[in-house]
């Protein structure tokens, strides 16, 4: 038991359900679902899903929030959400297992992901729409990459930049000519 009473569960809920469920809620799960997984009545679940985050605001420790992301990135470990989104794809399935196994296939999808926003696309909608991956499990595989993706800049800086630089120039190629070029293409000096 921890020391921190800020940790204790709310009527029932403990962090690592808060958690797993506000990930599984990202990938598509409805709160009626979360809130039967959970085994609590839906008033129960909203109610906990108010008071966890005003409990991460008390907290000076930071101690819930660390645990939160920690707790989210192993939302699909979590017993109570073992089984996969209700609305996902087949095809969703397959990249929704590679983003989370193979970290040169996320870090290029996070790439693409900020250059659609560049060009006034909804990036999550398009890694959706593209990939079958939703917003939930795109975080989950943030979650479980970013240490790892920590480790390789400090490693080798110029090479993880140079790939992302790559990934980049990929993509921003890619939305131009989905959008019939640049705004600045046809200009010269």
């Amino acid at each position: 038991m921890s020391e921190n009473p800020l940790l204790a569960p709310i009527h029932g809920i403990t962090l690592e359900d808060y958690s797993a469920a506000c990930a599984k809620l990202g990938s598509g799960l409805s709160e009626e679902d979360v809130a039967k997984a959970l085994g609590v009545e839906v008033p129960v679940w909203q109610e906990a899903n108010l008071l966890w985050p005003e409990r991460m605001k008390q907290d000076s420790s930071f101690q819930i929030v660390t645990l939160f992301g920690q707790y989210f990135g192993q939302a699909d470990q979590h017993p109570k959400f073992s089984n996969p989104a209700p609305n996902a794809s087949g095809a969703g399935n397959a990249n929704t297992d590679r983003i989370k196994s193979d970290k040169d296939f996320y870090q290029e999808l996070e790439v693409a992901r900020s250059v659609a926003y560049e060009y006034g696309l909804d990036g999550a909608q398009w890694i959706a729409d593209t990939y079958g991956i939703t917003l939930g499990d795109f975080q989950i595989a943030a979650s479980r990459w970013n240490e790892q993706i920590h480790k390789d800049l400090e490693a080798n800086f110029e090479a993880y930049t140079a790939q992302q630089q790559a990934y980049k120039a990929k993509y921003q190629q890619q939305f131009a000519q989905a959008q019939g070029g640049n705004v600045a293409d046809d200009i010269e000096f």
